[in-house]
């Protein structure tokens, strides 16, 4: 199998973590190289269900190495957390998982600016996760970050978060009147991860090159999906990583020419939870027959998402930033009780028509979509292995995503299972 990246292609929440569990049946290592605890990839295997945060998909089979790579904000308590559940449902991850040492950390001063920075927002919330990961990447880049290594040298960890909760803890009180947070205390905490998480510590990127090298192929996890992208997302709307394919080489810290293809994964339709700009976006009615159809809630926070029509525009866009070989396009069963589907192939603004996504968020905010309506197939695709097999009208649907986008679909997901794929080969 090839290097490969997998990436969003929409607002997060494509299923990535459904698709890098398929491929990683067939890759050696799967590293994660980006976001949070405030993504959560779910997997359902047989009658079990998987929510992951941290740890890459791959984890769920037994002969699997995975990473977490220094691109990632790091959270040891929501980590070990998950490293705990998991070894409950009888799966091994010790010697199996490694971080990476230059993984920054999140502390409990991050969640408490997160909080506070969305409540004096008001009426202008972004709509975030409340797990910290914004203000842990505002300290990286502000070169006061705290990394997983610094963990293991306790004095200088010591000095470091003594001199970031002073900070924090002015910001916090003075300007956002909001509660503090002890030093001591997170030392205290802190100090009791540290043999907990010791035997994980790793230099990832040393690991990755020399499997490389090797011969052995790797699985490029990220989370959110592109339009959540910190450059090339709808900013201020989104988080604050690189979430498209190139964040792999800088979170992950292998070179661009060791990787090989970029899969993206959309949805058959769009969704997107939180706040800014939806071009295609439902009325409520419809929104929720669609949502409780397609179990449209964060697998993080549970909120429910926004849903809509397949956004051709942003996909394109997708498609391009990301350098995207092939899509797999999941959730098609959902659609299969519409008497008419749409894909948005344009958008309207000021009478003319945009073929292109808006770089300005607030002109994409009045834009109008342009659709291209479809009969729908209403007949189940939930039983479908083979492409020939899917009703006329679904192929048609999907055929006319992949002209609008520019990118063949190699992969269509029919249900929530593993077994639920149509591998396309024609």
């Amino acid at each position: 199998m090839e290097n490969t990246v997998v990436v969003g292609a929409q607002w997060g929440d494509e299923g990535k973590g459904r698709i890098v569990d398929l491929l990683a049946e067939k890759a050696d290592i799967i590293c994660r190289f980006q976001g949070g605890a405030n993504a959560g990839h779910t997997i359902k295997v047989r009658d079990q269900e998987f929510v992951l945060h941290l740890v890459p998909s791959g984890i769920l089979y037994p002969s699997k190495l995975c990473m977490i790579g220094n691109g990632v904000a790091l959270d040891p308590a929501a980590l070990l957390e998950e490293i705990q559940h998991l070894e409950k449902r009888r799966i091994k991850v010790k010697g199996r998982l490694f971080v990476s040492g230059l993984a920054h950390l999140t502390f409990p001063y991050h969640r408490l600016l997160d909080e506070a920075k969305e409540h004096a927002r008001g009426t202008k919330k972004i709509g975030t996760t409340h797990r910290g990961i914004g203000p842990t990447y505002t300290d990286k880049a502000g070169r006061v970050g705290i990394r997983f290594a610094d963990l293991f040298e306790p004095k200088a960890f010591a000095e470091k978060v003594r001199a970031n909760v002073r900070e924090k803890n002015f910001l916090l009180s003075q300007f956002y009147k909001w509660k503090g947070i002890s030093a001591e205390g997170i030392l205290r905490r802190y100090a009791g991860y540290r043999p907990k998480l010791k035997g994980f510590f790793a230099d990832t990127s040393a690991m990755l090159n020399s499997a490389i090298a090797q011969g052995k192929s790797v699985l490029f996890e990220g989370a959110q999906g592109t339009f959540l992208d910190v450059d090339y997302g709808t900013y201020p709307f989104v988080t604050s990583s690189n979430t498209i394919a190139g964040g792999a080489c800088t979170g992950a810290g292998v070179g661009p020419t060791k990787i090989h293809s970029v899969l993206g994964v959309a949805k058959a339709y769009t969704t997107r939870v939180g706040a800014g700009p939806f071009p295609t976006e439902f009325p409520e009615a419809q929104a929720k027959e669609l949502r409780d159809r397609g179990n449209e809630f964060g697998a993080t926070t549970g909120r429910p998402r926004r849903c809509g029509w397949f956004d051709a525009v942003m996909v394109r866009q997708a498609v391009r930033a990301n350098g995207v070989d092939s899509l797999a396009i999941t959730k098609m069963d959902v659609l299969d009780e519409m008497v008419k589907v749409k894909i948005c192939t344009g958008y309207k603004y000021k009478g003319k028509i945009l073929r292109e996504f808006p770089m300005a968020t607030s002109i994409l905010g009045k834009c109008q979509p342009v659709y291209e309506e479809l009969r729908g197939w209403y007949k189940s695709t939930r039983g479908v292995r083979n492409w020939f097999d899917l009703p006329v009208q679904a192929r048609y649907y999907l055929e006319k995503i992949a002209e609008q986008v520019g990118a063949k679909i190699s992969i269509v997901s029919v249900g929530c299972e593993r077994e639920e794929t149509i591998w396309v080969t024609r």
